[in-house]
């Protein structure tokens, strides 16, 4: 910023010798008013000039807001027009009323001398303005965006943090029924539900992740589960996908919770749950399968989990396609589409 006011204080002294060298050639070459008179009339004339080049700008500067800006800066130009040619006029007639011919020459040529200074006046007053109107929606735009982007993170935070809760109650649970009956377990658990928290720390401020950490994470998850439910859960993971394929952290869990609630509900023997993960085109592809019964559970049996996984990943890619959820018969299928930018 501060380099650009530096170029800008050079544009106006280089634009007043400009107005000196073109005023002093129009009056000596053009006109063929002699040199004494002629460097008179062009150094006064461009003082006034730049007094008045000066006035618009810091008026326009200080100019509290950018409504009814240009109409301000038009109104600042006129006045300091009619002071400049008032005052260039006054003292010209006085400092040079001795040479009859300058003198004849100046009230000849006055209405041109108006119009060039009004023109002049009115491009550097609406040249200002456009400029500090653009520089002020320039701020706007950028402490909007720096909202927006704060609101998506905050957002995006919270629901990574409503993820956890009902996982976390479940596994406490069940560490709390496993304490007096079979220790072991419930140490075993503590342990890995301490791995699984420690991991999903680590993982809390990136946006994304290569799948295989995920997968890692999704692997102590699961080894929650497992002591959870023994063995009626089964996972059958399949994968076709590259070690460069990405995913944003903690999309899977909720998408596997919701399986082995609804796969397990009112069912006493083993469910299978099947994953595959394939990288396809320039999508990262994950299917999720599991039983579920279509009488005793209800549609609005999803829950928190996709909701937030959709909003999610609207807030990331701005995509509200790239989640879905089909129903087969006693299957529920659950397909999560991730962009791969790299592909």
């Amino acid at each position: 910023m501060a380099s650009a006011h530096k170029n800008i204080h050079w544009y106006i002294i280089l634009l007043i010798l400009a107005v000196f060298s073109l005023h002093l050639y129009l009056i000596h070459h053009v006109s063929l008013i002699s040199w004494n008179p002629a460097i008179k009339d062009a150094a006064l004339s461009t003082s006034f000039i730049a007094l008045g080049v000066w006035s618009i700008l810091l008026l326009i500067n200080g100019y509290p807001t950018r409504v009814a800006i240009l109409a301000y800066a038009i109104l600042i130009a006129i006045f300091f027009t009619s002071a400049i040619i008032i005052s260039d006029w006054q003292v010209l007639k006085l400092w040079l009323a001795n040479n009859n011919i300058y003198y004849k020459w100046l009230h000849n040529t006055m209405q041109l001398r108006i119009l060039l200074y009004c023109m002049l006046n009115m491009w550097i007053a609406t040249i200002a303005a456009s400029r500090k109107k653009i520089i002020s929606l320039e701020q706007k735009y950028k402490q909007n965006t720096d909202t927006s982007v704060l609101l998506r993170e905050a957002e995006l935070y919270k629901l990574r943090q409503q993820l956890q809760p009902h996982f976390l109650y479940n596994s406490l649970n069940s560490i709390s029924a496993l304490v007096m009956i079979q220790p072991d377990k419930a140490q075993e658990m503590i342990g890995k539900l301490s791995d699984f928290l420690r991991s999903s720390v680590r993982k809390e401020a990136q946006e994304k992740i290569p799948i295989k950490e995920e997968l890692e994470y999704i692997g102590s998850y699961l080894a929650i589960e497992s002591i959870r439910f023994g063995d009626r859960l089964q996972i059958i993971f399949e994968k076709e996908y590259t070690d460069d394929a990405v995913i944003p952290p903690f999309l899977l869990q909720p998408i596997l919770e919701n399986a082995i609630k609804y796969g397990l509900y009112g069912k006493t023997g083993a469910v299978t749950i099947n994953i595959h993960i394939a990288l396809v085109a320039s999508y990262l592809i994950v299917r999720v399968e599991n039983p579920y019964d279509p009488v005793s559970i209800s549609p609005r049996g999803t829950g928190f989990g996709l909701q937030g996984i959709q909003r999610r990943l609207y807030l990331l890619y701005a995509r509200t396609d790239l989640l879905e959820t089909i129903r087969e018969e006693d299957t529920f299928i659950t397909i999560l589409k991730i962009p791969q930018a790299h592909v």
